[in-house]
């Protein structure tokens, strides 16, 4: 369970960009965070793995509190946070495989990581998550020569091959056209459920999530606003988080538009 109290970051004497949030997320849900950029949403997640510092509050994982934690055990805590970016962050001129395996740098020795030998269980479990997210047959091609889609598939694999407990992804469809934006949004809806693991999605594509989601956190200049079920997620809670202002999600359209019926483009 993932449990934030009170989190305020603040960058210098500015106004603070996350303003005393409270959030629980836990079993196997999938959460996303939606909001005007400025909002607070990729700063949120990035305070949570640790790559932004928060300036107070509290961010607990399974009981263990990751804001007073330094150094080696950090370092550790991270491993069990997996994180998906918009850019994928795959090193091109290494192999799917190679890229994949990557994921387990955080429990193998310093020799094994640079000699890439990693141990056959780890190969084992990176080719059954290659093949749950159809992407086996491309183990052994460069990263660079795969389509965003496939891309962004390595990118989830390499996340769980941390074998986490709890997944973030930071617009993980922005960078990708509608069709494969639904289908990695529903992959990761079934990897939730399958894996009983909680996820955390910030993104802009209102009808995303509706569609994929079980609950919608909405904040506004780093504020919770809104907090419930896709359902719920009405034009109210649309005006409060963007200001009755008709602002484009990442598709073009506007988030006025009704949820999408199920198996629709977007």
């Amino acid at each position: 369970m993932l449990k934030i109290s009170n989190l305020e970051k603040r960058y210098g004497k500015n106004e603070p960009v996350l303003k005393g949030l409270d959030l629980t997320v836990d079993g196997s849900s999938v959460v996303s965070i939606v909001g005007a950029s400025g909002a607070g949403k990729s700063t949120l997640l990035r305070c949570i793995n640790r790559l932004v510092e928060p300036t107070s509050g509290r961010i607990q994982l399974n009981g263990l509190d990751l804001v007073d934690l330094r150094g080696a055990e950090l370092r550790r805590a991270r491993r069990k946070i997996g994180m998906v970016f918009q850019g994928f962050n795959l090193i091109d001129r290494l192999t799917v495989m190679e890229n994949v395996l990557s994921g387990r740098l955080g429990y193998v020795s310093l020799y094994r990581a640079i000699t890439r030998k990693y141990p056959q269980s780890d190969i084992d479990r990176a080719f059954h998550l290659m093949e749950r997210v159809g992407i086996d047959h491309y183990a052994n091609k460069r990263a660079d020569q795969l389509s965003g889609g496939e891309r962004q598939r390595v990118a989830v694999v390499r996340a769980l091959m941390q074998e986490p407990e709890i997944l973030l992804a930071d617009e993980p469809t922005a960078s990708l056209d509608p069709k494969t934006s639904q289908q990695i949004m529903s992959l990761l809806q079934a990897l939730a459920s399958e894996m009983d693991l909680p996820v955390l999605i910030n993104i802009h594509n209102v009808t995303q999530a509706r569609m994929y989601t079980d609950r919608i956190v909405g904040m506004r200049h780093g504020q919770m606003i809104f907090d419930g079920g896709p359902k719920d997620f009405n034009q109210d809670a649309l005006d409060a988080i963007y200001g009755g202002i008709e602002s484009p999600d990442e598709q073009g359209q506007t988030i006025e538009t009704a949820p999408a019926a199920e198996g629709a483009s977007v």
